[in-house]
């Protein structure tokens, strides 16, 4: 029997039909969500995630403004450039596209985007909040998966939760959220022992190493939840998971698949942010 699919692409319309009527609701108060995306430099792979943001905004009525920069600003510039954002009233989110150019110092431009309006969720005060359990903007793919097991109807509470990856972005932050709903949680990564008999301990196993296929099925416990996290290409230039899913297909009892997983609910929390900055912004002003 295949397993059942975690399709990210239908719960992810559900989720933005909900933020979309936010939006309407916000408009007749006078208000429209504004995403301001700053790209440095012309990484084709990034103008691409740009272009869909930007879409995104577009189809459920967030005003997305671009400000594209070339590969040679300099990081002063760069930083002038989101100061000038964090105190634009029209402005509820900013996003810097990852990654910067090396002369850029990744860690200093996040931490200069005002924690109000950091829609990613990666500045220190973000990740210290999420850590104590405070309300904050959560990074966008770890608060989406969250959402692909809670709109699953998959139970976290008291499960082991084993992550293969240990990134700011994703690793570490998905641990956490984990264990915010009572999950147990092992971190796991390239200098482990022995990954597959932690691996196969998993309720739940997240897979967000950035190798293509490097989960197969020795790795999986049957039964387990397996989500996704990977996007590569394989020798074929094909899109493909961290997963071998045809491997694993049968053995989980849930998968997510890649394409059409996790990668549409990254897209809409960075959404569902950025309407929540416009709706704490309208409630701090009345």
């Amino acid at each position: 029997m295949s397993s059942a699919i975690i399709n990210g692409k239908e719960i992810g319309q559900e989720i933005r039909k909900s933020i979309a009527e936010r939006v309407q609701l916000l408009k007749e108060q006078g208000v429209t969500p504004g995403l301001a995306v700053i790209l440095v430099g012309n990484n084709p792979a990034s103008q691409t995630y740009v272009r869909n943001k930007q879409k995104s905004c577009e189809a459920i009525g967030i005003f997305s403004e671009l400000i594209q920069l070339p590969e040679e600003v300099t990081e002063e510039e760069l930083l002038v450039q989101i100061r000038s954002l964090n105190n634009r009233n029209d402005i509820h989110g900013i996003l810097v596209q990852l990654p910067l150019p090396k002369h850029i110092d990744e860690d200093k431009v996040i931490a200069t985007i005002s924690p109000d309006k950091d829609v990613d969720g990666f500045s220190p005060v973000s990740v210290g909040k999420m850590m104590l359990g405070q309300e904050t903007y959560l990074p966008c793919t770890p608060f989406g998966v969250m959402k692909l097991l809670e709109y699953s109807g998959i139970d976290i509470a008291g499960k082991h939760a084993v992550v293969v990856g240990r990134s700011h972005i994703v690793g570490k932050p998905m641990g956490q959220l984990l264990l915010q709903k009572d999950a147990t949680v092992t971190y796991t990564h390239s200098k482990t022992p022995d990954l597959p008999s932690i691996t196969k301990q998993a309720d739940i196993l997240i897979a967000a190493v950035g190798r293509a296929n490097f989960i197969t099925k020795e790795h999986v416990k049957p039964g387990a939840v397996v989500i996704d996290v990977g996007i590569n290409r394989d020798e074929n230039n094909k899109l493909t998971g961290d997963v071998d899913f045809n491997a694993v297909d049968g053995i989980a009892s849930h998968i997510t698949p890649v394409p059409g997983g996790v990668g549409p609910m990254t897209i809409t929390m960075l959404l569902f942010n950025t309407v929540q900055s416009a709706e704490n912004t309208l409630a701090q002003d009345k």
